[in-house]
Order: structure tokens, then sequence, then C-alpha cells
């Protein structure tokens, strides 16, 4: 996480330093890891919980416009090349409810304009080296964004299945994908992500009769870490697999 490897620092400089200037915080803390690489120790354990504190604030703030414009904000999390983006296009098609998304990565605006090729609000931040969006990058992404219009706002975060785990942004809910050519350890050896999923969903359905994927096995595991998780399978082939994502957010829709 990146209370580990320090990008938690370097990320808020770049993201920030243009706009707010770079707090004397984040510069005390790059000077300490320069000169000391231990991140175990007071000094910078102290600064990090600082940052991550401001970032709950920041988080909390983004629920409370969401929450003001009526909308349920979904964090999309997964590895990188598990489908978010595609998912997203194919459900535009399905679903009865209008979406925006808040697009992160750590280059190229690709994923947004493929987005926008459908019609979709989107809006593309570019993170640098972070790799994770946190509160603070969101609530400046919501100032390009009609909210107005939307009933839904998914934060397709940087693909990692570390990091975005430990960086509220100020959703309401979070899904994360795991595809089935990515092998059937990744939750097993990723379990902080998948502790904080509210939907799981198994994506490249289609590809199971290639690999050799125990994806009952996969679901147990899951059940091990969060028992009330909910867990669906999906492939973009079939149309009946999205519209059961679809039913999915509109329930929870009806919940709030």
């Amino acid at each position: 996480m990146c209370t580990d490897c320090g990008c938690s620092i370097r990320g808020r400089e770049e993201s920030h330093s243009s706009e707010h200037g770079t707090s004397s915080e984040h510069q005390d803390a790059h000077q300490h890891l320069h000169d000391n690489p231990q991140l175990n120790d007071k000094k910078t354990i102290d600064i990090i919980t600082k940052i991550l504190d401001k970032n709950d604030h920041e988080a909390d703030h983004n629920r409370k416009h969401f929450n003001s414009n009526n909308v349920l904000s979904i964090n999309l999390m997964s590895s990188p090349g598990s489908g978010k983006t595609t998912l997203l296009e194919h459900l535009s098609d399905v679903a009865d409810f209008k979406f925006s998304v808040v697009e992160g990565d750590l280059e190229t605006s690709r994923d947004a304009d493929r987005l926008k090729a459908k019609g979709i609000d989107a809006h593309q931040i570019q993170t640098g080296s972070a790799c994770h969006l946190d509160a603070f990058m969101v609530h400046k992404a919501l100032h390009h964004m009609d909210l107005e219009q939307a009933d839904v706002c998914f934060v397709e975060n940087v693909g990692n299945l570390v990091c975005p785990a430990s960086y509220d942004v100020g959703s309401h809910l979070n899904i994360v994908l795991v595809s089935i050519p990515e092998g059937e350890d990744k939750i097993a050896k990723y379990p902080v992500m998948f502790r904080c999923a509210d939907l799981i969903l198994f994506t490249k359905t289609d590809l199971l009769p290639y690999f050799d994927y125990d994806i009952e096995a996969e679901k147990e595991t899951a059940r091990k870490l969060k028992p009330n998780v909910d867990i669906l399978e999906v492939s973009t082939k079939d149309v009946d697999s999205l519209k059961k994502v679809a039913n999915w957010i509109d329930f929870k829709m009806g919940l709030r």
C-alpha cells in the first residue's frame, strides 16, 4: 500500500503543487524519504497519517456533493486490463440510469475518450506517478462534470490491486473486478482490496473454458474475507450478465 511505498506523498505533491502549492508536510516527508528510506519510523508514520486524515475529510466533502445531487457514487477498482472501461461502455447500452465517469490513469486520455465516444460524460485524471486516485483528485474532477444530469457517478480508479483500497475517494460503494485471465490467486494475494468490496465482478467469464480457473473456489475465498459480499459473473458478450450488474446498481440506488 501507499503507506509502504511512499507514493501517497509523491502523488499528492504532483497532484496539488500547481494548484495549492506544496505543503511543508509533504516537503518534509519527501526529504525524509530521500534521506531515510525506512518507512516504519514514527516521523514518517505521523506524516502519512496526517495525509490520510486530510484525504478522508475531503472524501466526506465529495460524498456530501454527490448526496446533494442525489447521485450514487461507485468506486471501480481492479488490476490493469480487467475490463473496467469495457464494462462501462457496455453498461451504457443496457442500464436505465444515466451515469458519468471520473477516469483515472497515469498517462493518456484514452479511456475517457472511449467513454465520450459512447456519449458518456467522462473526465480524465492523469496521475503521473501516483498509482491511485485520492479524494482531492476526484474533487477537482467533479468541477468539470454535470452531475445534475447523472444518476450514478463511477470513479474508475487506476489499475492496481493494492493502493486504491487505502484511499477513500468519496464513493458510496466499491466494486472490484477480477478477470479470469489473471489467474485464481488474486483474491488471496490482495485481501485488503477484496475486503472493501461491496460487489465482486468476475469478468471475461466467456474465457473460462480456456483457463484452468476454479471460479467457485475463488468465490469461497472471497466470502471467507467478506461473508456478505455480493458476487456476479459477467461477460461483455453476454447481455444478460450485464443487465444483472445494472440491476444490482439499480437496487442500491433504491436503498439510498
